[in-house]
């Protein structure tokens, strides 16, 4: 089973405002976006980032090879608890991802 990272040409993550997180999935690709995007299974994503399922919006853009994921913050943007800022750190959490039936 591959990493995410290892099929794809960038995950990054931002805020998408105080109380939201958006995660690209850039494949650089028609063909690696078509290996990943249905293997890249969206209750596993919102599992791996604590959200309920239902609050995962996914957005596939073949046009682009990109995958989106848009979700809820886990606490707002700036609050005292909030551990990061710009909402960067989701990306490196997503490479890491192994992806399930694909063949590295």
């Amino acid at each position: 089973m591959p990493l995410l990272r290892e099929l794809t040409r960038k995950v990054a993550s931002k805020n998408a405002g105080p109380f939201q997180v958006t995660v690209d999935v850039f494949c650089g690709s028609a063909e690696a976006f078509a290996r990943v995007a249905p293997v890249l299974d969206t209750v596993q994503v919102a599992r791996l980032f604590g959200v309920p399922p239902q609050l995962m919006r996914r957005f596939d853009i073949p046009a682009l090879h990109v995958v989106k994921f848009s979700f809820p913050r886990p606490v707002v943007q700036g609050s005292r608890f909030d551990r990061d800022m710009h909402g960067a750190q989701f990306a490196t959490l997503l490479e890491e991802l192994h992806l399930c039936g694909d063949d590295p």
